[in-house]
């Protein structure tokens, strides 16, 4: 079978970005983010690394299709 290093980076990605989404999401209305010129930067990157670990996710457990060897 060999060494399929995609689910761990996806689950290690999906589980940081779903922190960072939460933490995003509930720290919406603070004054941190007056440096970032107002952009909620937790919420973004952290839907943009759930996204990341889901496809990574997803390609390490569909059915791989077998060698021609």
């Amino acid at each position: 079978m060999g060494l399929d290093i995609r689910l761990p980076i996806g689950l290690m990605f999906t589980s940081i970005g779903l922190l960072m989404t939460i933490f995003g999401i509930f720290t919406a209305n603070s004054d941190m983010y007056e440096r970032s010129l107002g952009i909620n930067v937790n919420l973004w990157w952290g839907i943009v690394q759930v996204v990341f670990g889901g496809w990574m996710l997803f390609s390490a457990l569909r059915p791989q299709k077998p060698s021609k060897d």
